[in-house]
């Protein structure tokens, strides 16, 4: 497997976000690999967004929105953590990775998140940066290589994909831009 490239980021932001499901997201932990499958994303647009961190357009917390694709904007919601990868073509755009089917470092995962049961440990935003110890200090990281502290990984596997309008959201476009696997036990609820 290939640590996906810039190039692969540097596409239509809702493109690349259903492009992310079934592929490798990887965290660094010290010694430690931590991660899984991507399986549930969602994209998020610049100032014509009204869901958008970047709806109000550059400001100070937001910039790494307005700069090259493939680099993490780690913001906070209620006390958690968001982890989202900057994908656009051109413009703004970034992807908030909702879950991740936990494959890689689960024990450690689980030592996080103190959750008996994997099917709770990665399925949703905040659940997910806890269990792999994301937090501001990982925004701006490259994913786009090996030696970052998160990375993502090309798969080969093909998934069934549905789409929904995002979680949460009050004020949302109209257009689908939720993007899970079928049947996978480890999409938000």
């Amino acid at each position: 497997m290939r640590v996906l490239q810039r190039s692969y980021f540097s596409r239509e932001t809702d493109v690349v976000a259903r492009d992310l499901l079934g592929k490798l997201l990887l965290r660094r932990l010290f010694a430690n690999l931590l991660g899984g499958i991507i399986v549930e994303t969602e994209a998020y647009f610049g100032k014509d967004d009204p869901a958008s961190r970047a709806f109000q357009g550059l400001k100070n917390y937001n910039k790494v929105m307005f700069e090259h694709p493939g680099r993490l904007f780690i913001y906070n919601v209620h006390r958690y953590w968001m982890l989202n990868i900057i994908a656009h073509r051109e413009g703004v755009g970034g992807i908030l990775i909702r879950a991740i089917e936990p494959t890689i470092g689960i024990d450690i995962m689980k030592q996080h998140r103190s959750v008996k049961s994997i099917k709770e440990l990665t399925n949703g935003p905040g659940k997910l940066t806890l269990a792999l110890n994301v937090d501001k200090s990982l925004n701006g990281s490259d994913v786009t290589s090996l030696d970052s502290p998160i990375y993502v990984l090309d798969n080969d596997n093909e998934y069934d994909i549905c789409t929904s309008n995002r979680i949460g959201v009050t004020k949302d476009l109209n257009q689908h831009l939720r993007f899970f696997i079928k049947n996978n036990k480890f999409v938000s609820k």
